[in-house]
């Protein structure tokens, strides 16, 4: 239990500092967000429990594809925000774009034989 209290700990405490860098300087906080922290962090925790390097492989193979449609989010949320349309509507259907991308991808990533 102690050590899932502190890979909380270790993991909320980047997204705050993220968060509140992004306050002051959103180009500095762009270059920490867009870094595979969550990535990385969950690789090293996974290890850490379980030393499994295949489950690490599998994990990493996973999180390599599952990157292209969430890129989606970045780009919708954007262009819908300069529609000027409601943050949250903006952020709501963005989401919606990216989860669709999701299904859209492991469709054509089944159709095309590649197991994720």
């Amino acid at each position: 239990m102690l050590q899932v209290l502190i890979k909380v700990l270790i993991t909320s405490v980047i997204i705050t500092f993220a968060s509140e860098i992004a306050k002051k300087d959103t180009f500095l906080a762009g270059i920490i967000v867009s870094m595979p922290i969550i990535s990385i962090l969950s690789i090293l925790w996974v290890y850490i429990d379980t030393k499994d390097i295949n489950t690490i492989n599998s994990l990493s193979n996973s999180i390599f594809w599952m990157v292209i449609p969430s890129l989606s989010l970045f780009v919708s949320l954007p262009l819908l925000l300069k529609t000027g349309i409601n943050f949250y509507v903006g952020m709501f259907l963005s989401i919606l774009i990216t989860i669709s991308s999701y299904f859209l991808l492991v469709l054509v990533l089944n159709r095309s034989g590649i197991d994720i």
